[in-house]
């Protein structure tokens, strides 16, 4: 497979993002490190991983193990809310760059709102650190429509994306539509629904027809629309697999089926900070 010749790249805010990238949550250690290797050997251009997951050092070995130029490949990394303080963002920021052996990263986000810290600072801290060179981009994760518009009134640099759960299961209709309404991109994590779209019989149904998995329909779903995913797997093959849904495309009465599938508590996503959101 030579995934980087099929794999859609869409732009937002001047970054160009590939539609299909690897999640790297839970991956650690050797395990993450040989996965990064072959994503990108197979032809994945776009690394997600984040200073909570504890991983950005084998995100980085495996990138250079990989023998993939550094410019082809985008890498997004997270900074956890507790160092959201204007001097604790940058030397978080800089502590991710030193653990992936990298002079920037591509996409730097917010991994979750914060209430207890001003967003105007923090806001500040993240576009200095693009400033300084730092990150290329940056953009947000798990904002609701109100906590983008008053990023977006505060925000001096361009923020690109909203990283955000979003599957079949899950209605995330009016997030999506403010993230278009600005010309951000969606980014969607545990795309799947952590495994939950395996067994559905309607997306095993609709697969069938296609000669595709429950788990890759899910994905031509959400890719279809334009919206990125970034499945993580720990097996060498689903990674074949989840980059193989750009040589089919659902009906619109399939699109409309899977979009009925959908509903506000479809969440699968359980984190401390999910539970202080008010979620759309």
């Amino acid at each position: 497979m030579a995934a980087s010749d099929t794999i859609p790249v869409i732009e937002a805010k001047g970054a160009r993002i590939p539609l299909l990238g690897l999640g790297t949550w839970e991956l650690r250690d050797r395990l993450c490190a040989r996965v990064v290797e072959q994503a990108l050997r197979l032809g994945y251009r776009h690394l997600d991983t984040a200073e909570i997951y504890e991983n950005e050092r084998p995100v980085g070995e495996g990138l250079r193990a990989s023998g993939v130029k550094r410019s082809e490949v985008l890498v997004t990394t997270k900074i956890w809310p507790s160092h959201f303080a204007p001097r604790e963002l940058e030397r978080a920021a800089r502590e991710c760059l030193a653990r992936l052996r990298l002079s920037e990263v591509d996409l730097l986000l917010l991994h979750w709102p914060n209430p207890q810290i001003p967003l105007a600072e923090t806001l500040g801290a993240l576009e200095k650190v693009k400033r300084d060179g730092l990150a290329r981009h940056i953009g947000v994760s798990n904002f609701t429509v109100a906590q983008i518009e008053e990023a977006l009134k505060l925000a001096r640099e361009p923020l690109v994306c909203n990283q955000i759960e979003c599957h079949p299961f899950l209605d995330q209709s009016k997030v999506i539509a403010a993230c278009r309404g600005h010309g951000m991109a969606v980014v969607a994590y545990s795309p799947p629904a952590r495994g939950s779209a395996r067994n559905d019989k309607a997306l095993a149904r609709i697969g069938a027809a296609h000669g595709k998995t429950a788990a890759q329909v899910s994905l031509r779903f959400l890719v279809q629309q334009h919206i990125v995913v970034i499945p993580r797997t720990s097996k060498l093959e689903r990674l074949s697999e989840n980059a193989a849904i750009f040589d089919f495309a659902l009906s619109e009465a399939e699109m409309a089926e899977i979009a009925s599938l959908a509903h506000r508590r479809g969440r699968v996503v359980d984190w401390a900070y999910s539970g202080r959101q008010a979620w759309d």
